[in-house]
């Protein structure tokens, strides 16, 4: 596991140059300054660059050029840097070693499936939670976007060290759950003969048909044979148990799994509810007013305050989810949680920061993403609606026509916080117009490769990799070693969206490094040539499977 990524190596060199500087009295600068190092946009400019010398421009009233000039005399010889070139308006551009890079063939090959994986997060214990859909119907296209993304995103912050807890809060409580409940139960007594109204805002789609079918299937008509508060709270909770399996499974379709499945319910069973509004009761967040308790959120500068428990004396789901942040930081003790929410979300953000911090629980430890709508499209058709489940396209339905990879690959591709299409056709086309498709043909292309030098009886372990001096070759490797430093900046910034693109640029370096050397050859002289490219090939398909693993992609050998 990396724990020094090359990116701060290339850092460390700048502050070095910095800190000598300074101790020749050639910068008058009181405080080091924070160091920012990027990769070009143009590769012909070098691997990696700073623009130090224009940030202190007018801090040191020097020229930008001339002082990046005195940096580059102050910078230390490094094994791993071939060239320091000052560029105007005030750049510092370094290029890595070409030896040094044929070298990390070896070290992928090496660390193998570990490799990428960084020491970051310290096994510092993190929760993600994300879907947590109420289990009042199917998970749908919108939700499968936050899917998608809280699984790839705990797959990241695994790799960077974190100890890492995938959790769905189950809203199995309040009006929308009792509103659900009878709609099942309108069903089940219409699947029986009965005449039944559906409750005021209830559940219209197919699926509570379906549903209520099951039930009467297998329990036959004993719930009409009990007064109908028993019926509908024993028949709720068969509703329940039968739609969280349906979206547990759907979700297992796209390779979505969580370690918690988290019952509203047990806030209250269990008195965490009780103790969390006991604590705000205390700290004097709590007000009494319009026969309904009030969290006094104003007070810690949030626009307004937000009532707790109604005047019936019911909790609101902003208590729950109070109580609830109280059993995630208090009682299980993790020190960040990352909560994935839908679009409608949104402005329940200010208020739950403003909860977490009356819990006396430092605001910065819960991060909240917001994951933005979607819309379906085949071709220039907006998809609108899908029968069977009243008024929406359901995760099901997506995985069954383009499959699981293209939902992953999609639904990542783009940043949660922008709209996004999803074009059905495209994802479903077997040419490299699909990105999905195309990265997989690479690890398909790079598999063939290795099969046929095995079928072969070829070993390639002593293969020389200082003989990888093709410019695709090189390309190819400085793509490759770019991964541990990409899983620590999307550990860092919680933004997982960076994969399919690394992926996709990392297909298009193999494709170049397939179109021009060829691998396996039968002359004699080529064989030791062979022999290096062999190894390319395998370090190359250890980054692949690492790159899909991470996105949750499969990887085919055939395509």
């Amino acid at each position: 596991m990396a724990s020094h990524s090359l990116l701060d190596t290339v850092k460390d060199l700048v502050a070095e140059a910095v800190t000598r500087a300074r101790r020749q009295g050639l910068l008058q600068l009181e405080t080091m300054p924070e160091i920012l190092v990027e990769r070009p946009a143009n590769p012909g400019h070098g691997d990696f660059a700073t623009s130090l010398p224009l940030r202190l421009a007018r801090a040191t009233r020097i020229n930008p050029v001339r002082l990046a000039e005195s940096l580059v005399e102050h910078i230390p010889e490094s094994e791993i840097i071939d060239s320091v070139v000052v560029a105007p308006p005030g750049f510092i551009n370094f290029r890595l070693r070409d030896s040094w890079v044929q070298q990390q063939v070896e070290v992928v090959r090496e660390q193998g499936q570990e490799y990428g994986d960084v020491d970051l997060g310290g096994q510092q214990p993190m929760m993600v939670e994300f879907v947590s859909v109420n289990p009042t119907g199917p998970v749908h296209v919108g939700h499968t976007r936050g899917a998608v993304l809280g699984s790839a995103l705990s797959r990241v912050l695994g790799a960077a060290g974190y100890a890492v807890t995938q959790e769905y809060y189950v809203n199995d409580a309040g009006t929308q759950m009792e509103a659900f409940y009878g709609s099942v139960y309108a069903r089940y007594q219409e699947a029986l003969g009965h005449q039944a109204e559906l409750p005021s805002g209830g559940y219209r789609g197919d699926y509570v048909i379906d549903l209520a079918q099951e039930i009467v299937d297998a329990e036959g008509s004993r719930y009409l044979e009990m007064p109908e508060a028993q019926a509908l709270n024993e028949i709720g909770d068969v509703a329940r148990e039968k739609m969280v399996a349906l979206i547990r499974e759907d979700l297992t379709r796209i390779g979505v799994s969580f370690d918690n499945w988290f019952s509203e319910r047990d806030l209250y069973r269990d008195g965490d509810y009780q103790r969390a509004v006991d604590l705000l009761r205390n700290k004097d967040y709590l007000a009494e007013r319009d026969n309904a308790t009030w969290f006094t959120s104003s007070v810690l500068g949030d626009d307004k305050d937000n009532v707790v428990i109604r005047s019936s004396g019911d909790p609101t789901y902003f208590a729950s989810d109070i109580a609830y942040h109280y059993n995630k930081f208090i009682v299980r003790g993790f020190q960040s949680v990352v909560n994935i929410w839908g679009a409608d979300h949104q402005g329940h953000v200010p208020r739950m920061n403003t909860a977490v911090a009356a819990l006396g629980i430092n605001p910065d430890r819960l991060t909240i993403l917001i994951s933005q709508m979607v819309t379906l499209k085949r071709g220039t058709e907006v998809v609108r609606a899908s029968k069977r489940s009243g008024d929406f396209v359901t995760l099901r339905e997506l995985a069954e026509e383009v499959g699981a990879d293209a939902c992953r690959y999609f639904f990542l591709a783009r940043t949660p916080s922008t709209q996004m299409e999803f074009d059905l056709e495209l994802a479903k086309k077997e040419s490299s117009e699909n990105p999905v498709y195309y990265v997989q043909y690479a690890h398909a292309r790079n598999a063939s490769i290795l099969n046929l030098a095995r079928s072969q009886n070829i070993d390639w372990s002593q293969g020389d990799v200082t003989l990888l001096n093709d410019p695709s070759e090189l390309a190819l490797i400085r793509t490759m070693i770019r991964l541990p430093e990409l899983v620590e900046h999307m550990a860092r910034t919680l933004e997982p969206h960076h994969l399919p693109h690394y992926a996709t640029e990392l297909a298009t370096a193999f494709h170049g490094f397939y179109e021009n050397c060829r691998v396996i050859s039968a002359l004699p002289e080529d064989g030791q040539m062979t022999l290096a490219r062999l190894k390319l090939v395998e370090s190359a398909q250890i980054v692949f499977r690492r790159t899909l693993e991470l996105m949750g992609m499969t990887t085919p050998e055939r395509m």
